[in-house]
Parts: structure tokens; C-alpha cells; sequence
């Protein structure tokens, strides 16, 4: 069971994630340590070529993976990224992007993921992450 609830996510994206927020993420699935989090589609996110934008894609799989941490540990707002590592495997398609983000291991002061963006129906993967965040001391 996840530790933190959609609503909770929802506010702090509305009052504190204001990047995170221009992405309009929705919460398809929230387990503890199994995240899936959808980007609806925008014209204004494909770059010449017909692709969506990377760094909108590293946005998502960023923001999939602070979720994944707090559905382990609550919410902590400020455990932040201290690693991303994007493959960029295939061109997505124009469409919803999909982020499914999984924890590899959580420890007191780390944690540790991965995640697979996909377009929207398809299942082969368009990029695949990993990432550590840092958790901030308790108290």
C-alpha cells in the first residue's frame, strides 16, 4: 500500500512543482515502489522531427520517480534527484507518454530506480531510465 495518496500528489504539484505541474502528470497506478504516471499529449511537446522533446520526457521520468519514493516513504518533499541517466531508445510517437517507475532498492539516505517511458499503447519502450534520489534525514 502506497504511503502517499493521489490527492497528496495532486497538492503538491498545485502548490510547490510548478515545472511538474506544466506537464499535467496523471497518476495511472500508485503501489508502493510501482508507479505508472501519464503526460497527456501537446502539440507544443513534439520538437522538429515529429518527436516529443527529451527533456520533457526526462521531466516525466523524474517526476514518476519522486512519486515512486514518497509511495515508500511518505510524503517527504524534499528528498530531491542526485542522479538521472536517460537511453533514448526509439522515436516516440505523438501521442500520451506513459513513465513507469520502479524502486530498486531504498535505503535510509538513498534510493534507487528505474523507469520505462513508453507511448501511450505501445508496448515496446521509447527510453529507459535509472535514477537515485536523496532522502532527507527524518527529524
Amino acid at each position: 500500500m502506497s504511503r502517499i495518496t493521489k490527492a497528496e500528489i495532486a497538492e503538491i504539484v498545485a502548490h510547490a512543482l510548478p515545472f511538474a505541474a506544466s506537464l499535467d502528470p496523471r497518476i495511472v497506478r500508485l503501489k508502493a515502489g510501482d508507479v505508472t504516471v501519464r503526460m497527456p499529449f501537446r502539440r507544443d511537446f513534439v520538437r522538429p522531427g515529429g518527436t516529443i522533446a527529451g527533456p520533457l520526457m526526462m521531466g516525466l521520468a523524474d517526476f514518476a520517480m519522486y512519486v515512486c519514493v514518497m509511495s515508500l516513504i511518505g510524503r517527504v518533499e524534499l528528498a530531491v534527484t542526485t542522479s538521472l541517466n536517460i537511453n533514448f531508445l526509439r522515436k516516440p510517437a505523438p501521442r500520451d507518454m506513459q513513465a513507469r517507475a520502479t524502486m530498486l532498492k531504498l535505503g535510509k539516505r538513498l534510493a534507487v530506480m528505474e523507469v520505462s517511458l513508453f507511448s501511450a499503447r505501445d508496448k515496446a519502450p521509447v527510453a529507459h531510465v535509472t535514477g537515485t534520489y536523496s532522502i532527507p534525514p527524518r527529524g
